[in-house]
C-alpha cells in the first residue's frame, strides 16, 4: 500500500488569520504625515491583498514608491503588531490541521519579518512561513510543500490556489464578496475560520476515501 502524503494546508495572513486593517491604516497615517501625503485610508484598507507598492503607486511619484514601501515596512513593527488581533477561528484552524497530523503553512504577500512578528505575538505557530509572494506567485510554495488546500480571503488567493492545482478555500473576512470569490473559481466559501475545522474533517475523509 502506498503511504498517504502528510496533510499540508496553507493560509493567507492578512484578513484571513489576522485583522490587519487598523494597524495597516495607522502605519499609512504615519507614513503620509512624513511624506506630506493624505492617503485615503479607508479606501486603501478596505480590500487588503495586493502588494504594498501597488497600493501606494496611485498617490506617489514613481520614484517615491519603493522608498515609501521601505519606510512603511520599517514603521510597521511599532504601529501594527500589538494592535492587530487574530480573527475568530484562526487558532482553531491551526489546531484542526494538527489534529490530523498535518503541517501548517502561512503564505503571504507581507514582508516576512513583519509577518513573523504577527504570528509570534498572537501565538500562531506555523511550520513554514513564506512572505513576499502574491497571487499566482504563491503557487510555487504550495506545490513545493505539497499542500492539499490554500485558505485565503481575496480573489488573488484563489488564483494562487488554482495555479498550484490545490483546493481553494475562501473566507468572507476580507474585502471580497462571495460572488467575486466564486467567480474567481474558489472551491468552497466559508463565513470565517470558525467553519474551517468541520470543512477540513470532510475534506480529509474525501481525500482518504
Amino acid at each position: 500500500m502506498t503511504a498517504r502524503a502528510p496533510l499540508v494546508v496553507g493560509f493567507d495572513l492578512d484578513l484571513t488569520l489576522i485583522d490587519t486593517a487598523a494597524g495597516f491604516r495607522q502605519v499609512l497615517e504615519v507614513l503620509g504625515a512624513e511624506l506630506g501625503v493624505e492617503f485615503p485610508l479607508e479606501e486603501m484598507t478596505a480590500r487588503l491583498g495586493p502588494p504594498l507598492d501597488h497600493l501606494l503607486a496611485p498617490y506617489l511619484l514613481p520614484e517615491q514608491v519603493a522608498p515609501a514601501g521601505d519606510r512603511f515596512r520599517a514603521l510597521y513593527p511599532d504601529h501594527a503588531i500589538t494592535t492587530v488581533p487574530a480573527l475568530p477561528g484562526a487558532h482553531e484552524a491551526f489546531e484542526a490541521v494538527r489534529a490530523h497530523g498535518g503541517r501548517v503553512l502561512v503564505v503571504t504577500g507581507k514582508y516576512t519579518p513583519n509577518a513573523q512578528l504577527h504570528l509570534d505575538h498572537l501565538g500562531l505557530s506555523s511550520d513554514h512561513l513564506e512572505g513576499w509572494v502574491w497571487g499566482v506567485g504563491k503557487a510555487d510554495v504550495l506545490r513545493r510543500e505539497g499542500a492539499l488546500a490554500y485558505v485565503g480571503d481575496h480573489v488573488h488567493d484563489v488564483e494562487g490556489a488554482r495555479a498550484a492545482d490545490v483546493l481553494s478555500v475562501s473566507v468572507l473576512t476580507g474585502g471580497c464578496t462571495r460572488e467575486e470569490l466564486v467567480a474567481a473559481g474558489t472551491d468552497v466559501v466559508l463565513d470565517d475560520l470558525l467553519e474551517f475545522p468541520d470543512w477540513l474533517d470532510t475534506a480529509v475523509l474525501a481525500r482518504d476515501a
